[in-house]
Formats: structure tokens, sequence, C-alpha cells
């Protein structure tokens, strides 16, 4: 048998290399785990981290803690049921003084009726204008304790008077009035209006009526003119002659602009701008102006005759009215 001779230098080299690879084996076993748990770890944490910063945003909390990667897990989800206790605020804190008797009151605008004196109570209901309620007291913040359905409950003061008031909104006009009822209903409204009427019918009938509905806290919109615009000096002078009587009895006046036509061939566009022109420049300061042609033309408007409106256009210009009456209280 041949027996081979093996150098001590060589062994010696041969060991010393071994040994290095061990070590390069081991230390890249370690890497890969380690960057196994390194790219797994981070979503577990980010997702706590942007949890807790999300909260303590949200919750106005005094001061988050930054989250690292080596924050447990399990104190942070600890930390973060913590601070999303639910903290209720206390509800507004009144006295009743009851009277001695119920006193008949009403209800001058659309109110919510509430459990408590405070906007923070439930409410149980609500009430349109001219509701007549039975008042039981008052609290020291403002507000009825009133029977609601056979309950107690509590309507805010600026609400109730002891008179029956006016009918919130009063229209007069013609056909468009007409068909603005139609289209918009009558809760809290009256109208004193005839189809293909101006002002004789607005002068012989409707100022007679006016008073029957319209009274202290009434807001009046008059719209006449499409059906005989060469009547402008006659519907100035008459408007303002009665205005005096109106302020007095707390009525806001406003006139409503004759508001455009379509394809007409009884009225042109001209003619209603001339009229409109008149009206806003002489009539009384006190008459306030609603510029319902102005907003149609700039929104369009819908009409199968050339005078009349359909729903959504006459909604449309309902809407804008109030627009401008609310923002004028």
């Amino acid at each position: 048998m041949k027996k081979f001779k093996i150098n001590s230098g060589n062994l010696i080299l041969l060991a010393a290399f071994a040994a290095g690879f061990s070590i390069l084996v081991t230390a890249s076993t370690i890497a890969d785990r380690n960057a196994e748990k390194v790219s797994a770890a981070p979503v577990i944490v980010n997702t706590a981290t942007e949890t807790a910063t999300d909260y303590n945003n949200a919750a106005a909390a005094e001061v988050a803690v930054p989250m690292t990667a080596s924050t447990d897990v399990r104190t942070s989800m600890v930390s973060l049921s913590t601070e999303s206790e639910t903290k209720v605020s206390p509800r507004t804190a009144y006295s009743a003084v009851e009277y001695e008797a119920p006193v008949t009151m009403y209800t001058s605008d659309t109110v919510n009726v509430r459990a408590g004196a405070g906007t923070d109570y439930d409410k149980v209901g609500k009430l349109r204008w001219g509701n007549q309620l039975q008042v039981t007291g008052e609290t020291d913040n403002g507000w009825y304790e009133v029977i609601y359905d056979g309950i107690t409950a509590f309507i805010k003061g600026d609400y109730m008077v002891s008179d029956l008031p006016g009918t919130p909104y009063v229209f007069v006009g013609d056909s468009r009035t007409v068909q603005m009822q139609m289209a918009v209903g009558s809760s809290d409204k009256a109208y004193i209006a005839k189809v293909g009427e101006g002002y004789s019918w607005f002068k012989n009938t409707a100022l007679s009526q006016i008073p029957a509905y319209a009274g202290n806290g009434t807001t009046m919109i008059i719209n006449f003119g499409v059906n005989d615009l060469g009547n402008v000096s006659k519907y100035i002078s008459l408007i303002n002659s009665n205005i005096d009587a109106w302020t007095e009895a707390g009525i806001t006046v406003y006139y409503a602009a004759v508001t455009p036509v379509g394809d007409c061939t009884t009225v042109s566009n001209a003619q209603i701008e001339s009229f409109n022109s008149r009206m806003q420049s002489e009539l009384d300061p006190r008459i306030k102006w609603l510029d319902g042609y102005s907003y149609l033309t700039q929104t369009g408007f819908s009409t199968a005759d050339g005078l009349h409106y359909n729903m959504d256009t006459y909604r449309s210009l309902y809407s804008y009215y109030m627009s401008v009456i609310d923002s004028e209280i």
C-alpha cells in the first residue's frame, strides 16, 4: 500500500481554511435569520405606531410617546387602550321656576322640543310656527318648561311668544306666485295670489287681505308686474303709500323682481329689465329687493310656454329668496 506524506505546513493551512469557512457560514446564517426578523418586525411595529399616532391626533392627547423598533408591541397596545377611554361632557345645568298656573303661549317658528333646557339634551319632538302650548315654568338660562305630548319638555325662549304671531312668510302676487305655492307648499307660509292679475287686483283685493295673515315678525314678498309692466308708476306709488303701516305692524317687506321670460310673444326681457330698474330705484328704502331676475338669468330656468316655469325652477327661485332673507336677519 502506498503511503502519502502530508507536509505539516500544508496541514496547518488546511485547518485554518476550514475554520474560516465555518465562521463564514455561521455568520451568513445569523445574518439571514436577522434579516428575516428585521423584515418581519416593522410590519407589526409600524402598524402599532401609526395607530397610536392617529389616535393621539384625533383625541388630542397630551403627548404621544414615539414608538421605535425596540418598543414592546404589547405595551403599546395597553397604552392605546388606556388612552381610548371615552370622556362624557356634563350637560347644561339649569334651574326652573314653576308658574302658579300654566300660561298659554305660541311657537313663533319651527323649533325643536327637548328633554332638558339646552341644545345638548335629546330632542323629543318638533313644532311648527303657530302651535299653542301650555307653559308651566321658565329656566334661568332662557328656556320655557312646557307640556308636550303629555310630558314635561323644554323650548328655547327665543321661539315662544304670548300672542299668536303673524305668518312667517306671506307671498303676494300673480300666477307665478300661485305656481310657487304648488312647488314649495304652504307650511309656515300664506299666499295671496291669483292667476292673470296685476295692479288693479293688488290694490282692490289683495291689500285688504294682508292684515289677516301678516303681523309682527312676518316677512312679506310681493311679486307683480309681468302682466302689466306699463303700470310701474302705480305700483311704486301704491307700495310706498303702505310701507308705514306695514312697518308699524312689524312686517318686513321685500319686492321680488319680475323674473325673465323665455320665448314669449307678449313680454320681452328688455321690458322686464326696465320695469325692475325703476322699481328698485324708486321704491321706499325700507322695501328690500330680491333680484330673482339676475339669479335665474345666471343659473338658468325651464319654461314650457315662455312665461311660467317648471316646478324645479320655482323651488330654486324660492331657495334663492330664502337665502337672501336669512342672510339679512
